[in-house]
Formats: structure tokens, sequence, C-alpha cells
């Protein structure tokens, strides 16, 4: 941990000098790429009707945000948005179900080439067909969400297994990237954004540690002429496990037969599931639980709020959730946490506060609920960058690639069943008589 700067213990030379030592070792075109890699837009955000406002996140899951945040535009006021989200998730979901046991045979340039092209082409795809009140049919548009979200799922599982070559920092830069500042972009500009992705790639991140072979140590290759103290900044792992976690060990050569190694991969996977898997699924099924079904019952009368009209909460919730977001996973390089349950379960205690104030509407003001929709931001993105962090602490070296891409199911896995039980939410808290009913139960309006 950093010292207190003007602390008895501290002085503000000391602080700098020891914040300066915890980024030793980073490799600025690494933290780059990978940066880049995530700056537009990987925790999903909700959908709302704004159609051009382009949340925070990853390059290849540029078509998934947009979809999301443009859903009542896609497919109209009568289909839930849950239809969207699960339409987007799901085949995310699958890929990243079965890619981690076939998707090493494909070298990571092409796999960045076939990302941006799918993405690309679904981009193009839902932009220049016609909307629904001009005649365009949802068909073609849902066309558009399969690719994105089919592109979104298998990048993310990549991006994050490139990051078993380049060290802490990657990953550090990743989630950063990925909680990075929202853009505003139409959906034909934003068909453009993967080449960011190509560049990143090709032109940006050092391509010596994919092409290394085995004994080669990966620490030399990226950080040739850096400083080898980067185990000793604020990412490394605890004393009593550094010996055996951060060695430079070559991978283990695949020279079983594929079933031996599927099945081999399966029992793997079992041993990630409690300690990693599912305390990221609970925490991404509860915010995701609260963003699309909880959060747009979360109204209160004008006069009491800051805003002129009731359409204003719904985006404004979103910004709070994306900049908590944004915060928590840029803070990797200066705040670590090794027990992944307890902010899973205090993200499952925010989404039954804001369930019962969408009952019972107990809490006194809107401001409250900016505070804990901040919160729920700040858990989600601690648990998500942290969940990776620790699996490159303590799964071992030859095995590291592929946990690393597996977990990512887990996240997908809680969208999508919170997509499932909100369609059943969304009309128990919002009845289809629509926004009066609710206002009225909150009392008179400015």
């Amino acid at each position: 941990m950093l010292p207190m700067p003007g602390s008895p213990s501290s002085s503000w030379a000391m602080f700098a000098s020891r914040l300066r030592a915890s980024f030793a070792g980073a490799n600025l075109r690494v933290s780059a790429a990978f940066w880049l890699f995530g700056i537009s837009s990987p925790f999903r955000p909700q959908p709302a009707d704004w159609l051009t406002t382009l949340p925070p996140g990853l390059i290849n899951n540029v078509l998934y945000v947009i979809i999301l945040s443009a859903a009542l535009d896609l497919v109209g006021p009568s289909v839930p948005k849950s239809v969207v989200l699960l339409a987007d998730v799901i085949p995310s979901f699958l890929m990243k179900l079965v890619a981690p046991y076939f998707i090493h045979v494909v070298p990571y340039s092409i796999r960045i080439i076939l990302f941006a092209a799918i993405s690309s082409w679904g981009m193009v795809l839902i932009a220049l067909t016609p909307a629904y009140t001009d005649g365009g049919t949802i068909t073609t548009k849902m066309a558009g969400v399969v690719l994105a979200s089919l592109s979104s799922g298998a990048g993310e599982l990549s991006f994050l297994g490139l990051t078993h070559y380049y060290g802490s920092f990657s990953l550090a830069a990743w989630g950063s990237g990925t909680g990075g500042m929202s853009v505003t972009a139409s959906l034909l500009a934003s068909a453009f954004l993967p080449i960011i992705m190509l560049l990143s790639f090709f032109l940006v991140l050092p391509r010596e540690p994919l092409r290394s072979k085995p004994g080669v140590k990966i620490r030399e290759e990226i950080l040739a002429g850096g400083d080898e103290r980067e185990d000793q900044g604020l990412l490394s792992e605890p004393p009593d496990r550094s010996t055996s976690l951060v060695n430079d060990v070559a991978p283990m050569e695949d020279t079983t037969p594929w079933v031996a190694n599927f099945i081999e991969n399966l029992r793997r996977f079992r041993g990630l599931f409690f300690p990693y898997v599912l305390p990221l699924f609970l925490v991404y099924f509860a915010e995701y639980l609260i963003n699309q079904s909880v959060a747009p019952t979360l109204l209160f009368s004008l006069h009491s709020s800051p805003f002129t009209e009731y359409r204003s909460f719904y985006p404004t919730y979103a910004t709070i959730y994306q900049l908590g977001v944004f915060i928590s996973r840029s803070s990797l390089p200066f705040l670590r946490i090794h027990r992944l349950y307890p902010p899973s379960f205090l993200q499952c205690l925010n989404l039954f506060i804001l369930v019962l104030h969408s009952l019972y509407y107990f809490l006194p003001s809107v401001y409250v609920v900016f505070l804990l929709i901040f919160w729920e931001g700040l858990l989600g993105g601690l648990v998500y960058v942290n969940t990776f962090a620790e699996i490159g602490d303590r799964v071992p070296k030859e095995e590291r690639e592929f946990a690393l891409g597996a977990t990512t199911v887990s996240d997908s896995g809680g969208i999508m069943v919170a997509g499932i039980i909100g369609l059943g939410v969304e009309t128990w808290l919002y009845p289809t008589k629509g926004l009066s009913k609710i206002v009225a139960a909150m009392g008179p309006k400015a």
C-alpha cells in the first residue's frame, strides 16, 4: 500500500518515490496497446432510449455497447429491452463457453483481423437497416447484434489471454481502458473504430513475446532495457507465494491428443469455478439486474431532484455507474483485493436495497440512489480486474492463458441470467400501465 501523504512516517518525496517504484518495469508500448484494446466499452451498459451515447469499453465490443444503448430505437417500445440484452449476450456467452478449448490454435494476429472485420460488418448492417418506424426489420438488426456479440465474446477472452504474455501492467492497462471515458458516435461512424484495434495490435504492441520460443523469459522479451523490478511494485504477489508465481516458466507444449486436452481443460475449469468464476458471475448478475430492470424504476418527484423531466434519471444513473467502474478498473496498480466474495455479496445487497426501494420508495432522496449506483460501479469494476489479477498470481504459468480466457464466461453468464430474470422483474417493477403509475406512487410533481 502507498503511505498516506504527510503522515509522520512519510513525506511527499517518499510518497512520490514509492509511487514511481510501483510503476517500475512498466512498458509504455504494452500499456498503451492494452489501454487502446480496452478504450471503447467492455462492461455492457444498460439499454436506454438515448441513441448516440457510447459508454466506456472495449473496441471489439463497440457494437455491443451501442446496441444496448439504442435498444428502444432498434426494436421499438413494444418489445422488452431485456430481449435485446439476451440477443446481445447469449452468443457472447456461448463463445466464451466453448472457445477457450479450441481458440488457441488460431494465431492472435488472425483473431484480431477477424474481430475487427466482424465488428465493422455488424455495425454497418445495423446502421444501414432502416428503423422499425421506417419499415426496417428487427431480424436484420438482430443479425448485426449476433455478429457484435460473437466478436465481443471471442475478443474479450483473447485479449485477457494475451495479458498472460505481457505481465501485470498489461492487465492494469486493459482494466483502465475498459473503464475509459465515454465518447459519442453514430452507428455508421463507429464501424471504423475497430481500426484502432488493428493499429494497436500490429503497430503499437511489441510482438516479440508472441514469437518467443519455449524457454525464453517473457519479461526479458518485453522489458528489454527496462527495470527488472516489476514485481516490486504494487501489483506484486505476497512474499510467501512470489517465488512460484512470478518465475517465467516456459509454457507446456501441447503434445496430447485433442480429446485428452479437452478433458484436461474441463478439469482445469472446475478448479476455477469457486475461486474465480462464481464471484464474478454474482457481481455481474446483481449489477445487470439493477441496470436493466431496476434502475428504470428508480424515479423521484421532479421537485426533489435536479432534473426537469423523468427521462433524465436513467441516463444519469448510467453515467454515475460508468464513473464508478472506470475508477475501480483503473485502481489495480494501487489497490489489490484477494478475497473476491465480500464485494460480490455487497453487490447482491445493493440489488436487494434497490429492489425494496423500487417497491416501497423508502430512500429519502435521489442523491442516496446516486451513491448506491456509484458504489455498484465501484464494486463491479473492483471484482472484474482483481479476479483476473488473482488468476495471474495463483494459477500455474502453463495453465494461465486458458484460465484467463475461460473465466470470462462468468460475466456473460451473469448478464444472461440477469436478462432472463429481468424479463419478469421489469414487468413486476414497471407495470405495463407505464410511468404514470410509478410517478403517482411517489407523490406530486414539481
